[in-house]
Parts: C-alpha cells; sequence; structure tokens
C-alpha cells in the first residue's frame, strides 16, 4: 500500500492565499529544524575556552555554614577554580537577585535555606572533571531549625529571611515593603461586601480544607546558561522566557548600562514558567567574570529538583448558600509555600487569590492569600499561574455542596455563574468570558443528562466536571518590530520566546496578516536584547495578546510608511505597485528597508492593598472547563479515566492545530498532577529526585477518549479577536476527576494526587474497614 503524505514544509513557495493568514493551520515554521536536529538549544551549545561549572550544594535545611574544607577540590585534576560568594562578592558587592525580593544569593552567603542550595562552584575544561572535584569538598554547618508546612511558616517564630527587601521591579507589586519578623512575602486581600453579616444569615453554611502537592515542571530541556563576560560587556546564552528580564537584572547586579549586556534565546525546549525571571544566569556571568573565559552551567535532571517547583498550597473556603441555592458569601484562606526564596511567589499569590472565589457572582466575598516562605526548594510560575490550584479547591467545594443541597450540579453552577456584564468580585466587569457556553459544551459532551451503568464487579463509574476564569497578569509591555527588506521580504523582530507553545508561528501569522503576505514567508528573530525590543516576558497566556497588539501596530507603521513612500515616489493614488518596485524606484537599485515599530501596554488600575477593589485589573478573562467520566475499582484504588474533555475560550484561533495541541498539552500535564506526580520530602530532603521515582504521564496513562475543544468566541479587544490559551486546559483537570471519582465510590479526597493508594484507603474507611495505619 503506498501512503500519501503531504510536506508543506518542503515548499519554498507556499500555495497560500495572501491576507487570510488567521485562522490557518499553519505547519510551524521551526518544524523542519526540530525534526531534523537542527534546531540549537543552550544546553548544547560550546564556546571556543568554555569552561564548565558544577556546584556543591548543602545537605541541611536550614543552617550557618561554619566551614567549608575545597582543598581537595582546588588539587584535582582538570579544576581551574573553585568558587563560594567572598570570591563573587569581590566582583559584585551585593550578590542578591529576584524578580519580587532581593532574596536569593548567587552562592549561600554565610547561611543555607534548603537541601541542595548552591554553595560553592567548580570550573574545568570537562563537566566529568569538575563533577568528581564537587565530590571532594566537605561542609560544616550550625544546623537551624526548619519550617517546611505553610501553614506552620504562617504563624512560626522561625523565620527563614531575617529581612524581606522588596525588589520593587513590577507595577503590581510596588506596595510591597521590607520588613522583620516574619515569613509572610505577600498578603493579598480582597474584601466585597460584607461576608460576615452575610454568612451568618445563610440557610447553608459549609466549610473545607483543600491541599495540593509540590511537584516539578520538568522541561525536557534542562536549566542552561553560557555567560561570555568581556571587560566592557557580557554575552549571555540562556535558556529563559525572560531575556530583557535577564538582562535588567544582571545590569543592575554589575551597576552597568543594558547596553552592556547582551542576553541570546535560541530555541527552548520547553519552560512552563521554570525558567521565567532569572535563574542561572547571575552565577553564569559571577563565574566567567572571575574565569575571564566563557562559563556553562547545565543543570542535570537531578539538578531541576533543586531549582524552582510548583508552589503546593492550602486553601480554605467558607461559602454561604440561601434557600434558593444562591451562594451569598464566600471566603477564601489561601496559603503558598513559596520556598526558601520568593522568586515569583508574591505575584502568584496576588494574581491567584484576586479569582479565588471562583466564576460566580458572589455579592460578598473575604479573600486572604499569602505567600510564605519555607525551607523547601523555591516555588516558582507554573503554567496556571495558581491557578490549578485554586480552582481544584472550589471547584471540589461547589460539588460537595450541591451534593449537600441535593441540587444538580451543573444547575448549581448556572444559578451562580457570572454572566457577561456581571461585576467580578474584585469590582472588574466581565465581558468576552463566556462562561454558560463552556459549561453547556462540557455537560453535553460528557452526556451529563444520560443514564451511566454504574456497577459492573468490583468497578464503579462516575462522571465530573469543573470551569474556571483567569486574570491575565498585568500591567505588562511589549514592543515589535517590523521589517520589510528591499526585495519584499518580512523578518519579524520580537522578544517572545518559542519554547514549544507555536509563538513563532501565530505571530507570523499576524504580520502576514497585517501585511497581506504568506505567514511561512515570514521570517522571526529568535529573542537577542541587541537586536530584538523589550518584552516583559514569555509566561501567563499574554503573549498572542500583548505582542500581537505591538505586532499590529508595527505593520500600521509600516504601512504607513509605505504610503508615505509611493508619495515621495510619485506613484499616483490606488497604485499596487509591489514594494520591491517602490525601493528600487527610491534607490535606483534594490536597496533600503522600511522599518516599523509598536508597543502595546494595556491600561490597568492596581487593586487597593486594603480591599482588593479595581475596575482594571486584567485585560482579558480566561475560560475553560473540563469534565471526565471515569472508572475506579474498589478493590484496589486503581483508577481509569474514559474520558476527559477540556473546552477553553480561545477568542479567534489564530492557527486552529496550535489552539488543539497546546490544550491537549496542558491537560496531560495537569492528568499527572491530578494523579500520581509529587515530590516526596524527608525533613527537607527530596527523595525521588530522578526520572526513575519522579513519574510523569505515559501512553498507558492517557485517558482512553480525549477531546480538546475550544469556542469561537471573539475577544473584543486581542488582535483580530485572539486571546492566549497556553495555560487555559490546566484549570479544571483535577477538580472534574477528583468530582467524578466521588460520584463513581462516594469518597471526597481533599489532597492531590489522586493515587490508588489514597484511593483505597478513602473506600476502605468509607465501607468502615480502614487500613491499620489510618
Amino acid at each position: 500500500m503506498i501512503m500519501e503524505v503531504q510536506m508543506p514544509f518542503l515548499s519554498n513557495r507556499p500555495n497560500t492565499k495572501a491576507g487570510s493568514q488567521i485562522g490557518r493551520s499553519v505547519q510551524r515554521l521551526e518544524s523542519r529544524d526540530k525534526v531534523t536536529g537542527r534546531a540549537e538549544y543552550t544546553h548544547l551549545m560550546q564556546l571556543p575556552g568554555m569552561l564548565h561549572a558544577k556546584l556543591f550544594r548543602s545537605t541541611v535545611a536550614h543552617g550557618r555554614i561554619r566551614s567549608l574544607n575545597l582543598n581537595q577540590a582546588r588539587q584535582a585534576a582538570g579544576v581551574l577554580h573553585v568558587v563560594t560568594i567572598n570570591d563573587i562578592k569581590k566582583r559584585i558587592p551585593n550578590p542578591y537577585y529576584g524578580p519580587a525580593f532581593h532574596d536569593q544569593p548567587i552562592l549561600a552567603d554565610g547561611k543555607v535555606r534548603f537541601i541542595g542550595e548552591p554553595i560553592a562552584a567548580v570550573l574545568a575544561h570537562d563537566p566529568h572533571a569538575a563533577e568528581e572535584a564537587v565530590e571532594l569538598i566537605t561542609a560544616e554547618y550550625e544546623e537551624l531549625p526548619a519550617i517546611y508546612n505553610e501553614i506552620d511558616a504562617f504563624n512560626s517564630k522561625i523565620f527563614v529571611h531575617e529581612q524581606l527587601k522588596p525588589a520593587g521591579t513590577f507595577a503590581d507589586l510596588k506596595h510591597l515593603q521590607g520588613v522583620r519578623g516574619t515569613n509572610i512575602a505577600l498578603d493579598y486581600r480582597l474584601r466585597r461586601g460584607d461576608f460576615e453579616k452575610a454568612y451568618a444569615a445563610a440557610e447553608h453554611k459549609f466549610e473545607y480544607e483543600f491541599k495540593t502537592q509540590k511537584v516539578l515542571h520538568l522541561p525536557f530541556e534542562p536549566f542552561a546558561s553560557i555567560a561570555d563576560f568581556r571587560h566592557d560587556h557580557v554575552i549571555i546564552h540562556t535558556a529563559s522566557q525572560s531575556p530583557s528580564f535577564v538582562r535588567i537584572e544582571i545590569a543592575r547586579l554589575l551597576g552597568w548600562p543594558e547596553n552592556k549586556v547582551r542576553v541570546k534565546v535560541p530555541h527552548l525546549g520547553g519552560g512552563y514558567g521554570s525558567k521565567l525571571y532569572v535563574k542561572l544566569e547571575p552565577l553564569a556571568v559571577a563565574l566567567s567574570m572571575i574565569a575571564r573565559q566563557p562559563v556553562k552551567i547545565a543543570a542535570t535532571m537531578e539538578e531541576m529538583f533543586y531549582q524552582i517547583t510548583k508552589h503546593p498550597c492550602t486553601f480554605r473556603i467558607k461559602s454561604g448558600v440561601d434557600e434558593n441555592g444562591r451562594i451569598v458569601a464566600r471566603k477564601c484562606e489561601v496559603f503558598w509555600n513559596t520556598g526558601a526564596y520568593a522568586d515569583i511567589g508574591p505575584r502568584v499569590a496576588q494574581k491567584a487569590g484576586l479569582t479565588a472565589s471562583g466564576p460566580y457572582n458572589i455579592d460578598n466575598v473575604w479573600i486572604d492569600s499569602y505567600a510564605l516562605y519555607t525551607n523547601l526548594t523555591p516555588s516558582g510560575a507554573l503554567r496556571g499561574f495558581g491557578l490549578p490550584q485554586i480552582a481544584w479547591a472550589y471547584e471540589s467545594h461547589m460539588d460537595m455542596m450541591a451534593r449537600a443541597l441535593n441540587i444538580d450540579a451543573g444547575e448549581f453552577r448556572r444559578k451562580n455563574l457570572l454572566r457577561e456584564g456581571d461585576v467580578h468580585a474584585t469590582g472588574q466587569l466581565v465581558v468576552d468570558a463566556p462562561l454558560d457556553q463552556v459549561l453547556n459544551t462540557i455537560l453535553e459532551r460528557i452526556d451529563w443528562k444520560v443514564p451511566l451503568k454504574r456497577d459492573d464487579g468490583n468497578i464503579r463509574r462516575g462522571r465530573g466536571f469543573g470551569i474556571a476564569i483567569k486574570a491575565v497578569t498585568s500591567p505588562t509591555t511589549s514592543v515589535a518590530i517590523v521589517n520589510v527588506a528591499g526585495d519584499g521580504s518580512v523578518i519579524l523582530y520580537c522578544g517572545t520566546v518559542d519554547m514549544g507553545q507555536g509563538s513563532d508561528t501565530g505571530l507570523a501569522q499576524i504580520v502576514g496578516e497585517c501585511l497581506d503576505v504568506p505567514a511561512e514567508t515570514v521570517k522571526v528573530i529568535h529573542p537577542d536584547t541587541d537586536v530584538t525590543p523589550y518584552d516583559m516576558g514569555t509566561l501567563g497566556s499574554r503573549s498572542l495578546f500583548h505582542m500581537g497588539h505591538a505586532i499590529q501596530r508595527a505593520a500600521e507603521d509600516v504601512r504607513n510608511k509605505i504610503a508615505a513612500l509611493r508619495r515621495e515616489v510619485g506613484e499616483p493614488e490606488g497604485s499596487n505597485a509591489p514594494l520591491a518596485a517602490l525601493l528600487q524606484k527610491r534607490y535606483g537599485m534594490q536597496a533600503g528597508n522600511i522599518i516599523g515599530a509598536g508597543a502595546y501596554k494595556p491600561e490597568y488600575e492596581a487593586p487597593s492593598p486594603e480591599t482588593g477593589q479595581s475596575s482594571n485589573v486584567t485585560p482579558f478573562w480566561l475560560i475553560s472547563g473540563a469534565g471526565a467520566e471515569v472508572e475506579v475499582d474498589i478493590e484496589t484504588g486503581q483508577l481509569k479515566i474514559l474520558k476527559l474533555i477540556n473546552v477553553v475560550d480561545a477568542g479567534k484561533a489564530v492557527n486552529p492545530r496550535i489552539v488543539e495541541t497546546q490544550i491537549s498539552g496542558g491537560s496531560i500535564m495537569q492528568l499527572g498532577f491530578t494523579l500520581f506526580e509529587q515530590i516526596q520530602l524527608d525533613s527537607g530532603q527530596i527523595t525521588n529526585a530522578s526520572l526513575a521515582d519522579y513519574k510523569i504521564p505515559g501512553f498507558r496513562d492517557l485517558p482512553i477518549k480525549m477531546e480538546n475543544l475550544y469556542l469561537q468566541h471573539d475577544q473584543s479587544n486581542g488582535p483580530f479577536g485572539a486571546k492566549g490559551v497556553g495555560e487555559s486546559s490546566m484549570f479544571c483537570v483535577s477538580p472534574a476527576i477528583a468530582n467524578a471519582v466521588e460520584d463513581a465510590v462516594g469518597v471526597r479526597v481533599t489532597s492531590l494526587p489522586l493515587d490508588p493508594e489514597t484511593l483505597y484507603r478513602a473506600i476502605r474507611k468509607k465501607t468502615g474497614c480502614p487500613l491499620d495505619d489510618d
């Protein structure tokens, strides 16, 4: 049999109608380089004369460093330098960094705050020689009491940091003040109405607590940075989602102007938030300054566990419901375990906290969201930015209330759902947020009203679902440059990092739509801060919206300049002479460029620190939902996902195929976090820091049936009606499965993950036969 395979990327001149680029499933621009192994990644890069750095790490969770024995390491074969914070301070007097607080030292400075914190670095031409020398270093500590749990950290007299020093980097965190005697990095408050009065008067009252676990981002390209320091500038090649921020932070540390710091990002082998802001770059720069040679730091898979993780959290929720099934009051207390260093934890606490009451129209809301220091690996941004943790809680809570009230879970949500034109708990109007359509689509696709065959021997079946709303990170800025060459070909310069999400292709489609050229002919320049203009970062599903707007404005600038050029060379009004001909006429040869620039920053009103109220806290809402049908074996606790439906509001889908794969990838990632992924800890020590022990989803873990759906619901203020979807399918997988499990076997688990042992223990306990150690 002969199979016909079409490979459109092989064509140099795609058979594509120009001016109709939005809504096309364009083949990803970088796909050929990736499948042929030609794509460049920092982790694989080599520079002439480059040294490799390997790190000696702390073995205690909290303690003062009494002594370091470096002599044997310094004498080891092939070792050129062994570096500590004292060496770095001779070059960088204040070697502390971080996006929210300047709290993280480049290497441990007299004290360690988590197991795995880097204390010393060994440099050698051969990475294996450096690694062997690290094993020769020993340290003595004065151990201090440690704190691991976010609830303990809230009231503890054990303090991870003696003083908190806010960075003042972001407009939405400018209100943070430096304080002593606390582990609270941020306390976000939202107050609407009078919760206490409404809750007291409510006909029905419900109160629950939910927990989520510590998990790992695990992009398959580990962290890697190369610094090449010269006397008057430094070039950094790095696996980063935010090259502009890296440049700003390195320039601040060195006391240099930004134009002396160049940050280049090739292809990125995944990120999911782990490669945001600064990670290995400050250390790489400091080591290159000392060695006066290029230095590369490339993490192993094990070392990934000691760099950044997802926030574990404890969520306490109380709701009051009236006699008609309307939620009249809700109080949420969210405690985020941000680990030993804040990273972007305060922003997670704020941005996730402001929607902690869910996608519901509730008149009386009280929210407290705390970012708390502990003696664990730092936590940071992870796809969803805290929303999967809070949606797990509030959508489980909704099902538990509906069950207790004997109300259909779908009808209970419809009765309370936010609708177009309603006021969100933050004070902002809800627009372009089709929650009702998402809910109806989910219920239809999981056959909510169709009777289910529930029992089959030891097997029990059930259905569940959830919906969620997220406010997109704001305020942020994006800048783009569109360059049209003398032959009319187009180049896009922007700082958006394509880490597998397809941004190069989607943004090229916007350029193509604006300038009436096929997207496949647009060249996209990878981020290089000497070449590409500022972008706040590739995060929070913001890039298509923010950078898309900047590109539109840059393209409009190009069109205006083309019109001016037509007039300059004497073309009659309405002439459609090709641009190449215009430039030929202007310069007398194939020459010249037309360059347009555009910037975008949405309007924003900072929330009141006292009430959290703002009429404009987000430029757009992310809306999604999920539905699940499951089987549970009551004799083993084994859980099988028969059906998983994800429904996402995508605005106008710029590239439908990319939207579908984004939905699929996000839901599978959250499936792992729901069913089995968990960093195991023993007194702060990670005990499963390897892919042999930390399991991620494989083919046999996938749902038997999986649907990745999106609504075509134009975003009124979006570029061509589009909005981002990178995070949306993460939100509701966990509560949908947990709600289906309760529907199947009548047990409610309030802590993730939903592994077989946890389910089996819950089933045994419900039947009155608990296991011995329950």
